[in-house]
């Protein structure tokens, strides 16, 4: 049941945001598009309820159960910079905005998105790794959440590759080639 829910709720995820950025851009209906949009966050707490009643009942915690944790946390962590980005890019096809802004590729502006990029990674491993904890007190009985610890050692393996990634970064910055333009950090980065 947990793993049918988390697919139904990544499908949820890109109908509601395919749905939302139509009513936005195609329609014309702002509000009705944000109202859509703003229905995101509410399939992580259907998933988070549902897994919980399922421990409650008596299911036995497995992969599934950290599987589910792991979602709610990359959703959570990640979910918004991806709606931006599907924005910036639906507004441009379909609105005529302007061009989606690309990340930066060289010098100091590559290193900063780096860490950021990283930082969102740490913090959705964070969060997967508070709610498997929060599992982990609420089954109580040691012998059977090891399946919840290996997700939480994953979690940290996800977060010291995204450390080892920007500090690569730090150390040895990607240099622009001779006579390239210099870049500075997009607006779209300083601020999110």
């Amino acid at each position: 049941m947990i793993v049918t829910l988390i697919i139904a709720c990544e499908v949820a995820f890109w109908v509601l945001l395919v749905g939302g950025l139509s009513l936005r851009y195609l329609a014309g209906m702002k509000r009705a598009g944000a109202a859509v949009l703003l229905m995101e966050p509410l399939l992580e707490l259907v998933l988070l309820v549902a897994t919980a009643v399922d421990l409650r009942n008596g299911a036995e915690p497995d992969w599934k159960h950290g599987l589910a944790a792991v979602y709610i946390g990359f959703t959570v962590a990640m979910g918004h910079s991806l709606i931006k980005r599907a924005d910036a890019r639906f507004a441009h096809r379909f609105a005529g905005g302007p061009p989606p802004v690309k990340p930066p590729k060289y010098g100091t502006a590559r290193t900063v998105h780096e860490w950021r990029t990283a930082a969102r990674w740490i913090l959705a491993s964070v969060i997967a790794i508070g709610l498997l904890q929060g599992a982990v007190w609420y089954v109580g009985e040691p012998d059977q959440t090891g399946s919840l610890r290996t997700w939480q050692t994953r979690m940290l393996f996800v977060i010291g590759i995204n450390l080892v990634i920007a500090v690569s970064y730090t150390i040895w910055p990607k240099k622009a080639p001779a006579g390239a333009p210099e870049e500075r950090q997009p607006d779209s980065l300083t601020k999110s």
